[in-house]
């Protein structure tokens, strides 16, 4: 048995967020195109007689542990004692599904460590919406209430600035701030696209349902969201999630990079990362 196994919690970012409909338990059926970004959560396990976590890392002071976080939720349901550190680099509760992410990789980490299998999917799904694709941690689309994953053609090669003002928002909040719950869906085949340019004409075309809800409940996301705009090289702007992360898709890295230190310097309190879309 390994003594220490380290799995990546990269961030998740909706490029796309469609709210089609609701269920009779309340439940939000969803059509999102899913993407994971080279920044993120690190999460280190050993073998230990019983199960603990710490949390160190940049945002640790947001997260004080507690009995009810997903990673030891997860690691619940892996039945296995451990020493769980966890490395929190992503901000909380800010629509780039950290938490969800960490909770994956605390089950891809113990899975690997003990050689055991992965719970099954209603298991999985129990721990939160956005855990089934953070487990995949790959482009994917995802449907219903985030049981239903299916994979999409490959994505072109393009860099995310991911930018949170520090301020929190409710999802519920939002949910029930929306005008309407029966939007349209994506369209059933996705298309092909060849270049960062193609994917962002894509993403016109579709949008974030949550986004104008949360920025009546919260305006400092329309201001991130302006400021990612007004950036070189910036293709398209728009909320990820519940908000309040927005994202900015660009081209090449080295525009990214540069959008992130402009951002960073003109808003030395806001979060800001540049990461290429993760492949495969």
């Amino acid at each position: 048995m390994a003594t220490e196994t380290v799995e990546f919690a990269p961030a998740k970012v909706n490029l796309t967020l469609h709210v089609t409909g609701q269920r009779a338990d309340g439940y939000h059926l969803l059509d999102s195109l899913v993407v994971f970004a080279e920044v993120g959560d690190r999460v280190t396990v050993a073998p230990a007689p019983a199960l603990t976590l710490s949390i160190t890392g940049p945002q640790s002071s947001a997260l004080p542990v507690s009995d009810d976080n997903l990673v030891l939720r997860a690691a619940r349901l892996m039945g296995v004692g451990a020493a769980i550190t966890l490395d929190k680099v992503l901000p909380v509760a800010s629509g780039i599904g950290g938490g969800s992410a960490d909770a994956a990789a605390t089950l891809r980490a113990l899975s690997r460590m003990t050689g055991q299998a992965l719970p099954d999917a209603a298991a999985v799904l129990s721990l939160g919406a956005d855990v089934p694709v953070c487990l995949r941690g790959q482009a994917l689309r995802m449907q219903g209430v985030g049981e239903r994953l299916d994979p999409v053609p490959a994505l072109p090669p393009a860099w995310l600035v991911l930018v949170n003002p520090g301020v929190a928002v409710s999802t519920p909040a939002v949910f029930r701030a929306l005008t309407r719950k029966d939007n349209a869906p994506m369209p059933q085949a996705m298309p092909r696209l060849n270049s960062a340019a193609d994917l962002a004409a894509f993403l016109l075309m579709m949008h974030n349902d949550m986004e104008p809800a949360a920025i009546a409940l919260q305006p400092l996301i329309g201001a991130v969201k302006s400021a990612l705009s007004a950036q070189p090289g910036c293709l398209i702007a728009r909320m990820s999630g519940s908000g309040a992360t927005c994202f900015g898709l660009f081209a090449d890295g080295l525009a990214a990079s540069s959008a992130a230190r402009s951002l960073q310097s003109h808003q030395p309190g806001w979060w800001v990362a540049a990461a290429q879309i993760r492949a495969g």
